[in-house]
């Protein structure tokens, strides 16, 4: 099979190097994107006159059955036409004959691929967003059917101060939250229309490239030729979001597989998001979570991949290029299946509320309250600090807590402890009094959660 691009060349290309060559096993997914852009750009050819009207109403037509076919599985693409572009361009011309040979006017491979991958983006980043928006819902709702359990925050993995499991649900959202906010982003600096940028230098022809913009819905076309077709910046930060995103997973996961472990206790994972063990009967292991946290590496892998591809490469267009698209479908696919897999498994969990209550209970997580206390009572905080300190080691020496202590106890250690203190150092009083916004009182987390909520809405 001749190459469209094959004049100069006296001699076929080796049969590995062509398969070596050939990126139409990963590019034909964007088959639809290539068209639908190939089809603007006929379009435009008719009206400015650079081709006969009656030739692009044809073209188009047939780029139309075209994108029909394919849809319905009628389509087989070669290897020897090394892309989608190619094997389109191919497949027109073989059904309309030699006028199908006149789309590639004012057009070449350079800006046809910067223009269907940023489409293409332009559609995974809507997809991706979608995602995220349902994991926010999905956090939503279980941070209002918990808005007063009290659970134990952790620093250093130590218990710290107590807070409520809506808390620590919207606190995972807010990160989430902020994840849509750079999805966001990046699709404004996706959304400039690259046709017209030739191989690298334009055209002489008259191309009307604010036509072909706003026939495919961009917003704004590309300022700069040679920029045009050699900026993938858009497609590291599509990946630098998406690790950034399946981070706040992993972590996610690492703390679901903790709280689902016997020492834990906490929380158990759904029989359709566990697997179990082909020598331990009893075993029901965490699989998905694991995977997902696995998967953050592949993530992790794909951008710096793609940055290192990018790092040394002189403007403009060069084949190292080819490179980028595997890694960002992966990447794409990858983050989307564990946003997926991640709803479903948190949605299915079921939380040991007494067991969180019980355990937000032990380890002093009142403690701050009751050096609080004392600084409301007139003592320093440094001093308080240290009281409460010398109280927290005699309790650990005896198997008490420090409500645990008889008034005359407490005063042996301050004076200024009264009766009171037992209202002030209980959980819901510690998390109650936490009002301010941002923190665990319920009062503040309604608010949280009307503003996540607003957010949301907006998009």
């Amino acid at each position: 099979m001749s190459k469209l691009w094959g004049g100069r060349f006296e001699t076929d290309v080796d049969k590995f190097a062509e398969g070596f060559n050939s990126s139409i096993s990963f590019d034909s997914r964007m088959f639809a994107e290539d068209i639908i852009g190939s089809i603007a750009h006929a379009s435009m050819l008719g009206r400015q006159g650079i081709i006969p009207h009656e030739d692009a109403e044809k073209i188009v037509n047939g780029l139309r059955d075209i994108l029909a076919d394919i849809q319905d599985g009628k389509v087989t693409f070669t290897v020897e036409d090394e892309d989608i572009h190619m094997n389109i361009e191919r497949l027109l011309t073989e059904r309309i004959g030699e006028t199908g040979k006149r789309l590639h006017t004012g057009r070449s491979r350079n800006d046809q691929v910067a223009l269907d991958i940023r489409m293409y983006m332009l559609k995974i980043i809507e997809r991706t967003i979608s995602e995220i928006k349902n994991l926010c819902d999905t956090l939503i709702k279980i941070s209002e059917n918990n808005m007063d359990v009290i659970v134990p925050a952790y620093t250093h993995l130590q218990k710290a101060q107590p807070s409520t499991l809506a808390h620590y649900m919207m606190a995972y959202c807010e990160m989430f939250a902020r994840d849509i906010s750079r999805f966001a982003d990046c699709g404004k600096r996706t959304d400039s229309m690259p046709l017209g940028s030739g191989a690298l230098c334009g055209t002489t022809y008259p191309l009307d490239r604010e036509y072909v913009a706003r026939e495919l819905g961009f917003s704004s076309i590309t300022q700069n030729s040679l920029d045009a077709v050699s900026d993938r910046d858009f497609l590291l930060e599509y990946l630098s979001c998406a690790a950034i995103c399946q981070m706040h997973l992993s972590r996610f996961c690492e703390e679901i597989i903790l709280w689902s472990t016997n020492e834990f206790g906490v929380l158990v994972i759904s029989d359709s998001y566990s697997t179990g063990s082909s020598i331990m009967p009893q075993k029901k292991n965490p699989d998905m979570a694991e995977l997902i946290r696995g998967k953050t590496g592949r993530v992790y892998g794909a951008l710096i991949s793609l940055l290192t591809v990018m790092k040394s490469l002189p403007l403009a267009y060069n084949k190292d290029m080819q490179e980028d698209k595997e890694s960002v479908f992966d990447a794409a696919d990858t983050l989307t299946a564990c946003l997926t897999v991640f709803n479903g498994m948190i949605q299915t969990a079921e939380f040991n509320l007494k067991k969180l209550e019980r355990s937000a209970g032990l380890g002093f997580t009142n403690a701050t309250d009751a050096a609080d206390y004392l600084v409301k009572k007139g003592l320093p905080f440094r001093d308080a600090h240290e009281v409460i300190g010398k109280i927290v080691l005699y309790c650990e020496k005896n198997g008490l807590a420090i409500e645990d202590l008889a008034i005359e106890q407490l005063k042996g250690f301050s004076q200024l402890f009264e009766e009171d203190v037992y209202g002030e150092i209980s959980l819901k009083a510690c998390v109650d009094a936490r009002n301010l916004p941002g923190g665990p009182a319920p009062v503040s987390v309604k608010k949280h959660i009307g503003n996540m909520k607003g957010f949301l809405e907006s998009l």
